[in-house]
């Protein structure tokens, strides 16, 4: 809800405005918010719809980039895969965060087209990763929720795998956990048509979503991801996660893995693989060659991953 305050306003054109401005700006910070008009959120409306104009040229203008971090198994110190993350790069706003243009992008519509680009872009930059060293390396790519009710969704996915050859049991696709208790029925059968392809399906923000466990029961998922916040208190949740993907024989990933310490307690817990500044920011896709030739993974001062203190 946006609300807007008679004080020092000509008519009623512009107090309807300003509601409407303050409306977006509340749409912009979650659910369930009323902000009240500023006069700087006219200028906030103004920079969002300019994003909005530049977000929709810049995969013509070469702006977009992705960058991969790696999810590596915690047993072994090895890459397991990469999860795909898109970057802009704008001409005069420099880097643009993607917690600003992909929420634009979704609003707008775009996000469909902008994942089809991200989905074939990490596609083509991953078919030889294999050949550099890999072990059957995994890409994750994100999907949106306009991108998982869209109907051209499962179409557009075996386009890409079939025009870059790429394996698709190699594939993650990752959806957040609040997205699919949206529409049950809908997530369900996207969800198979998607696995029917070959690819794999992952839980993003495993634990935030609040779902019925009997939900998860019935969704044709490989692998859960544990949120960043409960890594970063390492709480008796993430046993309990764990267990609970244990016992529904689903993989798991630990995410926003920072410290030595967390590190050392999600060994101890048995959890299978995990990614995080611990052991390396998303990077270009020109630097990945090197990293899956150095062999296991180590943490930022050298100390050999597996064993670490």
């Amino acid at each position: 809800i946006g609300v807007a305050l008679s004080e020092d306003v000509k008519d009623v054109t512009e107090i309807l405005r300003n509601a409407d401005v303050a409306m977006y700006s509340a749409k912009g910070e979650g659910k369930g918010r009323v902000d009240i008009f500023e006069g700087g959120m006219h200028l906030q409306a103004v920079q969002r719809l300019e994003l909005k104009r530049d977000l929709r040229r810049a995969i013509d203008r070469n702006e977009l980039s992705l960058a991969y971090q790696p999810v590596v198994d915690l047993g072994s110190g090895r890459i397991h895969g990469f999860e795909a993350l898109a970057r802009w790069s704008h001409p005069s706003r420099g880097m643009v965060a993607p917690d600003r243009f992909i929420p634009i992008a979704e609003e707008d519509g775009f996000v469909v087209a902008l994942g089809n680009w991200v989905l074939a872009e990490a596609l083509s930059e991953a078919s030889g990763w294999n050949r550099l060293g890999g072990d059957d390396v995994r890409v994750s790519v994100n999907l949106s929720p306009r991108q998982l009710r869209h109907p051209d969704l499962v179409a557009d996915v075996q386009d890409v795998l079939r025009r870059t050859g790429f394996d698709p049991a190699l594939l993650i696709l990752e959806v957040t956990e609040s997205v699919l208790m949206e529409d049950i029925d809908l997530s369900l059968r996207r969800l198979s048509e998607l696995k029917a392809l070959g690819v794999r399906i992952a839980i993003d923000d495993f634990g935030t979503g609040y779902s019925s466990l009997s939900y998860l029961q019935q969704m044709p998922v490989d692998l859960v991801k544990i949120d960043r916040s409960f890594v970063e208190q390492m709480g008796p949740l993430v046993g309990a996660i764990l267990n609970i993907a244990e016992s529904l024989n689903l993989a798991t990933v630990a995410e926003g893995i920072e410290t030595s310490a967390q590190l050392n307690e999600l060994v101890g817990l048995d959890c299978p693989f995990g990614q995080g500044f611990l052991f390396s920011k998303p990077i270009p896709a020109s630097e990945i060659a090197a990293l899956l030739g150095a062999g296991p993974m180590r943490l930022g001062d050298g100390t050999p991953l597996v064993g670490a203190t």
